[in-house]
């Protein structure tokens, strides 16, 4: 594979949640019922809407981060991962790498940091590297 081919384009999470509005809503309630989780939803947003340190850590990112559910994540995420969420995985010029499962994040604890260093860790293990201007 040649240097573009492990050159990370776009960063995709997949949230264990749907995108509809009963989707949203079934994990809300069931979040505070105690039937629902998501480690990605723990970092990224707050009670009802995104966490500010998560949107200043976003923009600070060498490629954009792009979020979905999984009734409505990107088909090649979906294959990469067999389905699991959630997930955060790295999109490049030709394949879909996943960089964190959902033990990954939850090891981040909720944290912005610890998700930003986790991704770089798998960055660096999976041999990839960041686009540049």
């Amino acid at each position: 594979m040649t240097e573009s081919n492990r050159t990370i384009r776009r960063l995709v999470g997949v949230y264990d949640a749907d995108g509809t509005v009963t989707g949203e809503l079934a994990y809300f309630v069931g979040a505070r019922l105690g039937r629902a989780h998501c480690a990605l939803c723990d970092i990224t947003h707050g009670l009802v809407r995104e966490r500010a340190d998560w949107k200043a850590r976003r923009a600070s990112l060498p490629v954009p981060f792009a979020t979905y559910h999984r009734n409505d994540q990107p088909e090649s995420v979906r294959r990469a991962s067999n389905g699991v969420v959630a997930v955060v995985a790295a999109e490049t010029g030709t394949e879909t790498v996943i960089l964190l499962g959902p033990e990954d994040l939850e090891r981040c604890a909720g944290s912005v940091d610890a998700l930003v260093a986790a991704i770089e860790q798998a960055v660096g293990e999976r041999g990839l590297s960041w686009a540049t201007a």
